[in-house]
């Protein structure tokens, strides 16, 4: 099996609401306003807090910096599609186990190291030994990496692993200098068209077009990353000319403002942002299935989303969006049915107990919590609602210390579904056998299997009540009218940036 490299061409942009967000540090700071001439500045939600996705979960760092500061060998396009990036081609052994790349050979990094083989090396060993995030597990199945010549990198696999070469779009499979890691919570040094200008903490990192990209040049000299946490500013930033894009709308029922207003485009897709009702299986009264069955139950999905999220957005019923080959719509496990919840509620014994609804102060899980308690309790249960600063108190209350029963997370990266509940050690605390036994029987069959048991472990998970699907985040940007290259679709988990322009 061989693939090629086609002729470059520009990426379009993928924004995506970082969930459990971080990235960004660097010195310096940026006066902010709407970018004039070739430069560009565009709103987001959650503020990234270290550049360093090595060693800090979340979704921001990769948001800011994949595509646009680090690249990877192979990405994917807006179908989906897996496609060369720093690899012109590829290959797979008859055994499915060794993979054979062949590199550009004119790429640098932006400390002007030339990059070869032996870095393609050095970032695929290094996630193992020193990578300390969930992600690293995905680089695990990896055997042994070979630079044959500066532009030929040989990987084998301990086993067939149809995940692998995808994971290696992702974060994990970002391209690194090995002498441009001392600093990278606050010096990332990539192959890509950009780099980090300034940061200024609290409002917005500044990303500048790099002299001697090997690639196509992207059409903005320089792009603002502006945060927001009021989605009414966001607004009105760009009501007012002081951003050129709403990367991810934070308030649908505000849309009306900018929809038939020939000064903007407005545009709706899908993402891979599970928003879930996340439920601690590992300990308290989500530790019970009855008590979780009866939290599913009592979920009036249709009316939260009307409530909280203006209508937009996709019931899914488990841990996979629609843009994956083994989605399949799931919501008929658990209808709504507020005297079953009740029952079963009554059932597990769990009825005189509190349940601690922590959630992030992010706009999605704000708008919806309100809507979770009250539909809880009308089904029995009672609930505290918590607000938690974003990142670092929802990180280190809910995500490290697993201190909560409920939280409400937007979950974005792509085919997330092994990383939160395939470890019994991460936050949710899911732990079935049969379900892991599913992930790997997907990962090592044909694609037809793989096909299969992925539906299989996502109906299990969602039978299981391990959590609660509230909805799928809708795509939903808005920008000036002649802004171009803006997606329909969310597919991965970077805003890039190289293929936006202006008509």
């Amino acid at each position: 099996m061989t693939h090629k490299r086609p002729v470059r061409h520009p990426g379009t942009v993928v924004a995506v609401l970082a969930c459990l967000s971080l990235a960004a540090c660097s010195a310096g700071s940026t006066s902010v306003g709407k970018s004039t001439g070739n430069g560009l500045t565009i709103g987001l939600t959650a503020e990234p807090a270290t550049f360093d996705f090595t060693r800090t979960d979340g979704a921001a760092i990769p948001q800011a910096l994949l595509d646009n500061v680090y690249e990877t060998l192979v990405k994917l396009d807006q179908s989906g599609k897996i496609r060369p990036d720093l690899a012109t081609s590829w290959s797979l052994s008859k055994d499915r186990r060794t993979y054979t790349f062949h590199l550009v050979k004119n790429a640098t990094f932006s400390n002007g190291a030339r990059f070869t083989a032996e870095d393609a090396k050095f970032s695929i060993e290094r996630v193992n030994s020193a990578w300390t995030v969930a992600q690293k597990a995905q680089m695990s199945v990896v055997d042994g990496v070979r630079a044959v010549s500066p532009t030929e990198l040989e990987v084998t696999l301990k086993k067939p692993s149809n995940d692998w070469l995808y994971r290696m779009t992702t974060r994990v499979g970002a391209m690194f200098s090995r002498t441009g890691v001392r600093e990278l919570a606050t010096e990332p040094v990539g192959t890509g068209p950009y780099v980090v200008r300034n940061w200024n903490r609290g409002d917005s990192i500044t990303l500048a077009r790099r002299k001697g990209y090997w690639g196509r040049t992207p059409h903005f000299a320089s792009v603002i990353l502006k945060y927001f946490k009021d989605p009414t500013a966001m607004n009105n930033a760009l009501l007012t000319g002081t951003i050129n894009v709403i990367g991810q709308m934070q308030s649908p029922e505000s849309l009306y403002r900018f929809q038939n207003n020939s000064k903007y485009k407005v545009i709706e897709g899908t993402t891979n942002g599970e928003v879930v009702l996340s439920l601690n299986n590992g300990s308290g009264p989500m530790k019970n299935p009855r008590a979780r069955r009866a939290v599913r139950y009592a979920i009036d999905h249709k009316a939260l989303v009307d409530t909280c999220w203006a209508g937009h957005g996709k019931p899914i019923g488990s841990m996979v969006p629609p843009t994956d080959p083994w989605y399949q719509n799931l919501t008929d496990l658990y209808p709504y049915d507020r005297d079953k919840a009740r029952r079963l509620l009554e059932e597990s014994g769990e009825s005189g107990r509190t349940l601690r609804l922590r959630i992030p102060a992010l706009p999605y899980a704000t708008a919806c919590g309100t809507v979770v308690k009250s539909q809880l309790e009308q089904a029995g249960f009672t609930v505290k609602l918590d607000q938690l600063e974003f990142p670092a108190a929802w990180l280190t209350t809910v995500f490290k210390n697993s201190d909560y029963d409920l939280s409400i997370i937007s979950h974005v990266e792509p085919r997330d579904m092994q990383t939160v509940f395939g470890d019994k050690s991460y936050y949710t605390h899911y732990d079935n056998p049969e379900f892991r036994a599913l992930l790997r029987k997907a990962d090592q069959g044909s694609q037809e299997q793989q096909i299969a048991s992925m539906r299989a472990a996502a109906r299990l998970l969602s039978k299981d009540a391990a959590a609660d699907w509230l909805f799928l985040l809708p795509n939903l940007m808005v920008a000036d009218a002649d802004i171009t290259g803006l997606p329909v679709n969310s597919v991965s988990e970077s805003l890039d940036l190289t293929g936006l322009g202006r008509s």
